[in-house]
């Protein structure tokens, strides 16, 4: 069986908030043989879990990263090394935003050289930043 997975589901599996949605969080995403993430669920659970949580972000990094890196874990729409390239950009920079990395992995995972932006601290990394 494979399927996609929602933010809600990963902010409870990696804070165990509420106590009584975790068992259920981590059948979820412990035992469904093929799970899939998208840089909109990554990017928004980080943000989340910095955000609401408070927890600092280099925790989430490394949470989001080790969640990553399981076995039946997938990603759709980006290349799963780059999704993890562009998460650790955002682990000691509070510059790079969670949704510009996740646009950034996007972008270099479709083969695209360049984004058109006017944030001065979107990642360079691999593409030209475009202004107009």
């Amino acid at each position: 069986m494979s399927a996609f997975v929602d933010t809600s589901v990963l902010v409870r599996y990696l804070t165990g908030d509420p106590p009584e949605m975790l068992a259920a969080a981590k059948r979820i995403v412990d035992e469904t043989q093929r799970l899939y993430l998208t840089g909109v669920v990554v990017a928004e659970t980080a943000y989340v879990l910095t955000s609401f949580y408070e927890i600092p972000r280099t925790a989430v990094v490394d949470s989001l990263v080790t969640l990553l890196r399981k076995k039946n874990i997938g990603t759709y729409g980006l290349e799963q090394d780059l999704a993890i390239r562009s998460l650790l950009m955002c682990r000691s920079s509070k510059r790079i935003s969670f949704a510009d990395a996740s646009v950034w992995a996007a972008t270099r995972s479709a083969g695209a050289d360049a984004v058109y932006t006017f944030d001065e601290r979107f990642p360079t990394e691999g593409i030209e930043l475009r202004r107009a």
